[in-house]
């Protein structure tokens, strides 16, 4: 049974988080496009946790998961990342290890893993980016508020009664 106000706030929180989980991965996209695996990336959203893209990948992922106007999809998504990032992560800085050796252990260790500690936060006066590189990554930051979207258009059309039982989860 669905509790209205309990679905439109899981939805709004959802979009929230959606958001944030989009443009953070703008914002590192902005700071890694092009310098990955050749420079140790240290300011902005790195200067706050050593893997922002996978914390801003997670919030909107969460969205999504609360976007569904569900408990169940948040929870799955949640046991989803938690089951692959930890691993991924790890490979991660096994290899930054091998390419930037103790520069990297010195930021390793003053720089958290993964939830951000915000008053690490630096941003430089001036930065260059590629904008062709960032462009692409620009894509690969949206599919969060997409993915709402085509949500909402599924649901939509379950209202007008055109999925019947095909689409069960949702």
């Amino acid at each position: 049974m669905e509790v209205p106000i309990v679905a439109d706030l899981l939805f709004t929180f959802g979009i929230f988080l959606a958001a944030i989980g989009a443009f953070g991965r703008m914002w590192c996209s902005l700071y890694i496009a092009g310098y990955k695996d050749n420079t140790l990336v240290t300011e902005g959203p790195y200067s706050m946790t050593r893997n922002p893209l996978y914390f801003f990948s997670f919030l909107g992922l969460l969205g999504v998961g609360m976007a569904t106007k569900t408990f169940t999809f948040p929870i799955l998504f949640l046991l989803f990342f938690a089951a692959g990032y930890p691993r991924v992560i790890r490979d991660e800085e096994r290899k930054l290890r091998k390419l930037f050796g103790e520069r990297y252990e010195v930021y390793a260790r003053r720089v958290p893993a993964f939830f951000p500690r915000i008053s690490l936060l630096h941003e430089p006066e001036r930065y260059t980016v590629n904008p062709r590189i960032f462009r692409k990554h620009i894509f690969s930051a949206v599919w969060f508020i997409w993915i709402v979207g085509i949500l909402e258009l599924v649901e939509g059309i379950k209202e007008l009664g055109n999925l019947g039982n095909l689409w069960l989860l949702y």
